[in-house]
């Protein structure tokens, strides 16, 4: 319907998997358990909604030969599934050892990790939209 699906979805992992580390570093502080519970949580919540963003992502990337003639949309995809590799790795480590355990000291590092890996793959999928207008409309549309 001329929306973009992909652009909309991609705050909710975003915010999931960046929570989690924010709940990861709360458990630091406090050593409540309920904020490593809440973490493995996120981190779920952010596998199951970074893979349906990704469905869509793969589709605009599959569909449009110009994307995949950017390096930008490369890195950005590439990163994002190893940010979405990483987080899987992250939540099974906390479900088979406990929540509380699995966060030091390999679940907050993979979460920092994951963090920072956002960050740039966020800026690449920036990239894509204001430098090279994929997902924008130019023109008015009637």
């Amino acid at each position: 319907a001329g929306h973009p699906i992909h652009p909309m979805l991609i705050p909710f992992p975003v915010v999931f998997l960046v929570t989690a580390f924010v709940t990861d570093l709360v458990f630091w502080s406090t050593g409540y358990a309920i904020w490593a519970t809440a973490s493995i949580w996120l981190l779920g919540a952010g596998i199951i909604m970074a893979l349906v963003a990704a469905l869509f992502g793969f589709t605009y990337f599959i569909g449009d030969a110009r994307i995949r003639d950017i390096s930008d949309a490369w890195q950005h995809l590439i990163g994002n599934l190893i940010v979405v590799v990483l987080a899987l790795i992250n939540w099974y480590i906390r479900y088979k050892s406990g929540a509380a355990a699995g966060v030091f000291p390999w679940g907050f590092w993979i979460s920092l990790i994951t963090v920072l890996l956002l960050l740039f793959n966020g800026w690449k999928g920036w990239e894509m939209v204001y430098r090279y207008h994929f997902g924008v409309a130019d023109t008015a549309q009637k």
